[in-house]
């Protein structure tokens, strides 16, 4: 970390000389507008970012507070989340219920470049700001921007919230007169998005200056407002002048500070953090990788194993679980616990390998397992690789020397005579948290899983998790069970009382049997308490080809629900779910995951949940779902259908020593009892995860 900052400083020192001397904008430094999302001030504009730029933003002003992040999605596609807290209004009327809290509202933006700049034709990028849910701020907007020297031109036109101020005629209304007139209100119960409403109604146009100052860690913004502010949540806003002012300091490569003045009568200040999902990195202290030696190990000299597999393990993260030594090649079998780029990972391993064995050895078969099977064999040609490890030639590249097969393993006369019977611990920490409840805008609950297993056979365990929690402000929780009675059965909506009816409790304890059942397909089936509220028995196949874009699974699950006021009891409440689920990693969308599950969920409808993955190059993977059903808004109630969001961070961006593994952070607007899965305590498309990488 020490380092991290010093870099961060002297990129702080010397980014100001080489910016200004060129007067254009840095990677990731256009900025973030008030409520989340690169524009002027109120006003978004066609700009983007680089692809992974990430902003966390705090914008404070009389009437509101902004919390948002914005992420460049893609090139031509920029994410925003946001929360927002209206000060003039109280989170409910009922002080039992909310207390004195302000009220708070969820928002989601999106913009799309549709045109890139060139040199004589500016940008345009369309979006829509808090499209689902309420639609506090609910707009659509086309802009241009167009930069000039040190000068950035933008011109707008706005509906909505945006578009307010009605100053021009919507010029859809040419097209069709449904667009004069903009429906009002919200469909369903909240977070649904309101097609009906796009482009509809009044429109205004919008635009504004940035001007990057020769002193390079200054931006000035000068913004014509769209909106007149006569139908905010916050009450009908004094407008002394159209026209809002800003000035932003990047304080270094991180951290943005900003100040404006809005609507001629109000002051505001906001924080961005910044950084790139591709680029994000660690420093780390591993071992250098082994050189290899200019003569190569006699075939006479006797092989250490034991130091083999030491320096395996500490040098390459390979953790060897059995191995057979042949005249002309060596199959190693085990699994990697410490890199997770497999490129990283391989290089160790030969690297290794080639220090210990004669080069009579022409071959090395690394074999990964995955839960003692098989996922992946890599074929390594020693010759190859050891040339290019050595840098023989000018185009030397370690990659060519080997390939990913199919495992062949399975007459191997393995070197060792494993039992493969006998007890496994683990632990790790887990964090829950939800944001803008009544009680308190954000609540936790923080601690430990503590699992443990015995396993009597390669395919057959017996495994249990405790949960302990060590930190929680869940105790604050005003109510357990929501008000609202849909007629639908209560499959997660006793989440609080699950998470609150004890410090300890038994996550899960079941029966466990898994095999690779033939090339590419793999069962398991359990049985036992499978996750906090249910228990009962399902099971699992999926087919799986190595290196593929496309597999396929299917789970079936009889389950009832667990008592959450007594650890080992049930209710009454019992049903059938599965789904047939499809994951495809599309090749015109780079480095993305689109899962379709189609099937009958927990409170007994029938639909598909649509899950969307993308992975940056740091290994961080964003993602978003949405269930939709047979079961209607109204049924489903507040929010209307399941849907929710998540970031996975690989550990090792954390750690000094490269790791394996990840957490994940999920953030879920509105969860209710529509469209809820069985949450599996084995998942066979994360177990072969080797098979076909892509959160690694």
């Amino acid at each position: 970390m020490k380092k991290l900052y010093l870099s961060t400083v002297i990129t702080a020192l010397l980014s100001p000389v080489s910016f200004a001397e060129t007067n254009q904008p840095l990677p990731n430094t256009y900025s973030q507008m008030t409520q989340g999302g690169v524009g002027l001030i109120q006003m978004p504009t066609a700009r983007q970012n680089e692809a992974g730029s990430f902003s966390l933003n705090y914008q404070d002003s009389e009437e509101y507070r902004f919390w948002s992040a914005s992420l460049q999605l893609f090139p031509w596609m920029e994410t925003t989340v946001r929360y927002t807290d209206v000060r003039t209004q109280l989170y409910s009327d009922d002080p039992a219920f909310s207390g004195d809290q302000t009220y708070k509202d969820k928002g989601i933006d999106v913009k799309f470049r549709l045109w890139q700049e060139s040199e004589f034709l500016p940008q345009i990028s369309a979006g829509f700001r808090d499209f689902g849910g309420t639609g506090l701020f609910e707009s659509e907007f086309i802009a241009a921007s167009k930069r000039v020297g040190p000068f950035d031109f933008h011109l707008g036109i706005g509906w909505g919230y945006l578009g307010s101020k009605g100053n021009i005629e919507n010029p859809f209304c040419d097209i069709r007169d449904s667009f004069c007139e903009r429906p009002g209100g919200f469909s369903g119960s909240g977070g649904k998005i309101d097609y009906q409403k796009f482009f509809k109604g009044p429109a205004a146009l919008y635009g504004g200056i940035e001007y990057q100052t020769p002193w390079a860690p200054l931006l000035l913004k000068l913004e014509y407002d769209g909106n007149n502010y006569q139908q905010d949540k916050a009450g009908v806003l004094l407008q002394d002048s159209d026209y809002n002012l800003a000035a932003v300091y990047r304080l270094n490569e991180a951290f943005d500070l900003n100040v404006n003045y809005q609507r001629g009568n109000t002051f505001g200040f906001g924080v961005n953090y910044k950084l790139n999902f591709n680029t994000v990195k660690q420093i780390k202290l591993d071992p250098p990788a082994k050189e290899i030696p200019a003569v190569l190990p006699a075939a006479s000299e006797p092989l250490d194993k034991a130091e083999l597999r030491r320096d395996l393990y500490l040098n390459a993260g390979f953790l060897v679980n059995n191995y057979v030594l042949k005249d002309n090649e060596i199959v190693l079998k085990g699994r990697q616990i410490a890199y997770r780029d497999e490129a990283e990972s391989i290089n160790r391993v030969g690297r290794v390998l080639a220090n210990h064995l004669p080069e009579q050895i022409k071959t090395y078969r690394i074999v990964t397992i995955a839960g003692d099977m098989p996922m992946v064999e890599t074929v390594i040609n020693a010759e190859q690789f050891i040339s290019a490890a050595r840098y023989e030639t000018p185009d030397a590249d370690v990659k060519i020397s080997y390939q990913r097969v199919e495992p062949e393993v399975q007459n191997e006369n393995w070197a060792v005579e494993r039992d493969e019977t006998g007890f496994g611990y683990s632990a790790e920490l887990f964090w829950i948290q939800t944001f803008g409840n009544p009680e308190s805008f954000y609540m936790y609950q923080g601690g430990l899983f503590l699992g443990g297993a015995y396993q009597f056979n390669t395919n057959f365990s017996l495994q249990s998790t405790a949960k302990i929690n060590l930190l929680t402000n869940f105790d604050e929780f005003n109510y357990k069970v929501d008000s609202q009675n849909t007629g639908v059965p209560r499959v997660r909506t006793y989440i609080r009382e699950y998470v609150t009816r004890s410090d300890i409790t038994m996550e899960n304890l079941f029966g466990h049997w898994k095999d690779e059942l033939a090339d590419g397909w793999y069962g398991q089936v359990y049985a036992g308490y499978l996750e906090t509220m249910y228990g009962g028995l399902g099971g699992e196949l999926l087919y799986k080809p190595l290196d593929s874009t496309l597999a396929v699974g299917l789970d079936l699950n009889y389950v009832r629900q667990r008592s959450y006021e007594k650890e080992l009891a049930f209710f009454d409440y019992k049903t059938f779910t599965g789904h047939l689920s499809f994951y495809w990693k599309p090749q015109f969308l780079d480095d993305t995951m689109i899962t379709a599950s189609f099937g009958q969920y927990l409170a007994k409808d029938k639909g598909v949940t649509i899950d969307f993955a993308k992975r940056f190059d740091s290994g961080i993977v964003v993602g978003a779902y949405g269930a939709f059903t047979d079961m209607s808004a109204a049924e489903y109630g507040e929010g209307s259908f399941t849907k929710g969001f998540y970031v996975s961070i690989p550990f090792d961006l954390f750690s000094l020593k490269s790791a394996t593994g990840r957490g994940r952070i999920p953030w879920v607007p509105i969860s209710r009892d529509g469209g809820q899965m069985l949450n599996k305590p084995v998942t066979l498309n994360g177990l072969t995860e080797d098979r076909a990488p892509f959160a690694r």
